[in-house]
């Protein structure tokens, strides 16, 4: 008979996890919200429904590709696939060519507008070393001090290092890791051309994900409980773990950390968890009468509120919609949700001057958005020292930031450790 399997958590992790071991296992999958995707899903701002944030995958997300086609989901259907590209009206414009690694990354940075030959030269001077040292740093430090080290202008940090590491790491360079850094950057810009595609959602963060897989799931007999909160999760005197009461022989708990630390009552686990640091982001919709006609589907300005501004009507067609993304921001200096709509409003302007009306506008507010990726970060393992018991989510991943690539690899770094430990596949091979 198969196995009984626990997931605790239907974010991306504990989907990724079901996914790859519904085939092999009686999975249950529990869930305390009423909807899966964790915080990248669809969310009801009455009587709207919107995306819980702005998402960007890349082209080297290979797991997350491959577990979307999976469950269904055509990647190149539902996501935008654009070369690397940097728009700012204001500082700079870039747009890499469709040509082999690393010359895209060449040739676009030649072409580039809004940075000086100097600039370009320490840019590309710093990604050099970075790919000499195999994209790897011996000695962790901040990204301002790597940066500074190597000669990065002020210019440089404003316009191009600093929006990029906010984008990516969700942290501010000052406290921001370049170890961490350093391996999103490997995985991009270090790989095939292919790799630093941006792909952005033509879709709902639910329909990317989360719905196909849990419709792929009850179709593999998966039995899916939601609005269902654990209590407790503990190992079983005998064998296997005690969920609420009931024994399975194994369990992943794939939910945030702040939510782990308690279920399982790990003494390590909670003070790993006490040292991590949490960072916002903030979500500001607009919608116009009209389309706005933005300069492209994703843009921004150097020195705006707004960190990227999304086309959400060319992008989704959802008529005349814009997202602005705020990531990791001074919440003491944004102000109220009026004046941050304000401040959009203007950059909106910067960009097009003659904006159309504004009908409704919302912010939405992710207080716990990420962990900080910050030096020094001490990680959890998968393997939490008791057998059959099991951790993931993006924090647990061992190199990335807060991203869904992160999230989902830990979900089947585990489903693996838990196959193996198992021996599911012998299993079924019998």
């Amino acid at each position: 008979m198969k196995p009984k399997i626990a997931i605790v958590g239907a974010g991306w992790a504990g989907l990724a996890a079901a996914v790859e071991l519904a085939p092999l296992a009686r999975v249950s999958l529990f869930e305390a919200g009423r909807e899966p995707g964790g915080r990248a899903r669809r969310v009801r701002a009455e009587p709207l429904t919107l995306d819980n944030g702005q998402h960007i995958l890349l082209g080297a997300y290979a797991e997350t590709l491959r577990l979307m086609r999976q469950v269904g989901v055509d990647p190149d259907r539902a996501l935008l696939r654009l070369p690397l590209s940097w728009l700012q009206p204001d500082g700079i414009r870039m747009r890499c060519p469709r040509v082999p690694a690393p010359w895209h990354l060449l040739l676009g940075l030649i072409g580039a507008e809004g940075l000086s030959w100097s600039d370009k030269g320490r840019l590309m001077r710093a990604l050099t070393r970075l790919a000499l040292g195999r994209w790897r740093i011996s000695a962790d430090v901040t990204v301002l001090e790597w940066m500074k080290a190597h000669a990065q202008s002020d210019e440089l940090l404003r316009a191009f290092w600093r929006p990029l590491v906010l984008s990516a790491l969700n942290t501010p360079i000052e406290q921001a890791s370049m170890r961490i850094l350093a391996a999103v950057l490997r995985d991009s810009l270090g790989a095939r051309r292919a790799a630093s595609d941006m792909l952005l959602p033509r879709r709902d963060l639910s329909a990317l994900f989360p719905d196909p897989a849990c419709a792929w799931l009850a179709r593999q007999g998966a039995a899916l409980h939601f609005g269902r909160r654990v209590q407790s999760v503990r190992a079983n005197d005998g064998a296997g773990v005690v969920l609420d009461g009931e024994v399975f022989d194994a369990a992943i708990v794939a939910c945030a950390p702040y939510h782990a630390a308690p279920l399982l009552d790990d003494k390590n686990l909670t003070l790993a968890v006490k040292s991590m640091q949490f960072w916002p982001i903030y979500t500001v919709y607009l919608c116009f009468h009209s389309a706005p006609g933005l300069p492209g589907v994703m843009s921004g300005l150097k020195q705006g509120t707004a960190h990227w501004l999304f086309d959400r009507d060319a992008l989704c067609g959802e008529p005349g919609l814009v997202a602005a993304v705020v990531s990791a921001p001074d919440v003491d200096a944004l102000g109220s949700h009026h004046e941050l709509v304000e401040g959009v409003l203007d950059d909106l302007r910067a960009l097009v001057p003659l904006l159309p009306e504004v009908l409704w506008t919302r912010v939405l507010v992710d207080k716990r958005a990420t962990f900080a990726a910050r030096t020094g970060l001490s990680r959890p393992g998968i393997r939490l020292g008791v057998q059959s018991l099991y951790l993931a989510g993006d924090w647990v991943d061992p190199e990335y930031p807060a991203t869904l690539e992160g999230a989902v690899r830990s979900g089947v770094a585990a489903a693996r450790a838990l196959k193996q430990d198992l021996k599911l596949k012998k299993r079924q091979d019998r």
